[in-house]
């Protein structure tokens, strides 16, 4: 780790920027950041996780939580330098791209960027509305109201905290990370007399222990992801730090890490132990998160009104930075179609088209009702393991900029992960 504390601008770490680095100490800003994207990645993923990953078995679940950690820390903070890389201010992810790679890569590669996060602002408007669908009929004895009324009214209410601005949303998200980091951990530990022990003695041979990991790597690339917020955070750190930016998103997004994987993967255990293979198939057909279908089997009160409490409040979470991503991404696109036609571009016409096609298609989604984890594994896992972990890593050896970072044995391991993440897809396709 220390090899690689260099500046944002490739220079190796002198005496005078570890001084300056001492005066970069962690504020509220920070943890406000911190808990913004712990609450991005905190969503569909973390709630489908357990259905995915325990169906494989304790001990192959034991060795993704080994290597979860460093994959999500080493991409994330290479998705960032990236960023930070650019020489001109308030430059997002899509106008970086363009920066570095030219015109005709940047609209390719801000398309594929706009396509690794729309399909999970998609998956949000169908989870928020089963999460929803399920308590109303399941805790509260209640007939089941029209799905298009009951997603519409619950897509509006989540695009409307967008539309009220980044500050208001870093509030919202600030106020519903801190109950929902309490009552994970409260949850997990609260499952512990549930655990079933006899699943740590089923140890599966090693051709299919490492098939498994390798076939569950997308899921968790996809449940550990808050790439699309690393944009506007690294915009943010660069405008109020400015050489020091990427060092201290270093610092932010290793906390980050460190807290995601500590919560999350204790609940995954947690959620693992304590239901048997069958009953994760069951919730996986349902296509419930895990916690609503623990609502509906469990005989506690505590878990039957806390299980979808805490359901909703992490999809709402990761949907605001899922939503901030996805319009950065279309944005982007639109835009760069719109100079290279020799069009004028208008901001606002722009933004509420962008909003209203956001709305519809969300809206028309959830009314559908397709698979979560089918979408999870068909459209999120490649394209976001392309993004996140393969084109930082292509942007080191190829920008300038970036050239300090070259020679490290972190970017074998990201590309490695970046690799297995994707023909981990196409196994699953050709089986």
């Amino acid at each position: 780790m220390q090899k690689d504390a260099t500046s944002v601008l490739g220079t190796p770490q002198s005496t005078q920027n570890l001084d300056s680095t001492k005066h970069l100490p962690w504020t509220r800003q920070d943890t406000t950041w911190m808990l913004s994207l712990f609450g991005t990645a905190v969503g569909a993923g973390i709630l489908f996780l357990p259905i995915n990953a325990g169906m494989g078995g304790f001990w192959p679940l034991v060795l993704m939580a080994a290597i979860i950690g460093p994959m999500t820390y080493l991409a994330h903070r290479g998705l960032s330098r990236f960023v930070c890389s650019s020489s001109i201010p308030g430059s997002d992810i899509t106008q970086v791209v363009e920066e570095h790679f030219g015109v005709g890569a940047g609209k390719a590669i801000t398309v594929l960027y706009f396509f690794a996060i729309y399909p999970i602002v998609l998956i949000y408007g169908v989870g928020i509305t089963n999460t929803v669908d399920s308590f109303i009929v399941n805790q509260l004895g209640m007939a089941s109201p029209p799905r298009f009324i009951l997603s519409g009214v619950l897509i509006l209410g989540m695009m409307a905290v967008m539309v009220a601005g980044e500050k208001f949303m870093l509030k919202v998200t600030q106020l519903l990370v801190y109950p929902l980091v309490g009552i994970l951990a409260f949850m997990s530990i609260y499952l512990i007399p549930e655990w079933k022990m006899d699943a740590l003695q089923v140890v599966p041979e090693a051709g299919a222990f490492l098939g498994t990991v390798w076939l569950t790597i997308p899921v968790l690339v996809f449940a550990f992801n808050h790439s699309p917020a690393i944009s506007q955070f690294s915009v943010s750190l660069k405008r109020d730090h400015g050489a020091n930016a990427s060092r201290k998103a270093d610092v932010i997004l290793r906390n980050t890490s460190m807290m995601l994987v500590g919560f999350v993967m204790l609940f995954v255990f947690s959620c693992v132990l304590s239901l048997s293979p069958a009953q994760l198939a069951e919730a996986k057909a349902q296509n419930l998160p895990i916690l609503s279908y623990l609502a509906n089997v469990h005989s506690s009160g505590f878990v039957s009104y806390f299980g979808p409490f805490i359901a909703f409040i992490a999809i709402v979470s990761s949907f605001f930075g899922h939503y901030m991503g996805a319009t950065e991404g279309m944005k982007g696109v639109i835009v760069k179609q719109l100079r290279s036609s020799g069009k004028s571009v208008t901001d606002t016409k722009i933004d509420k088209f962008i909003l209203g096609f956001m709305f519809v298609t969300i809206w028309a989604v959830a009314v559908i009702n397709p698979s979560i984890l089918g979408m999870i594994e068909a459209l999120g896992g490649p394209i976001i393991a392309a993004i996140l972990y393969l084109m930082p890593m292509y942007a080191v050896y190829k920008v300038p900029a970036l050239k300090a970072y070259r020679g490290r044995i972190s970017n074998i391991l990201v590309i490695i992960a970046g690799l297995l993440a994707m023909t981990a897809i196409l196994f699953g396709f050709f089986r």
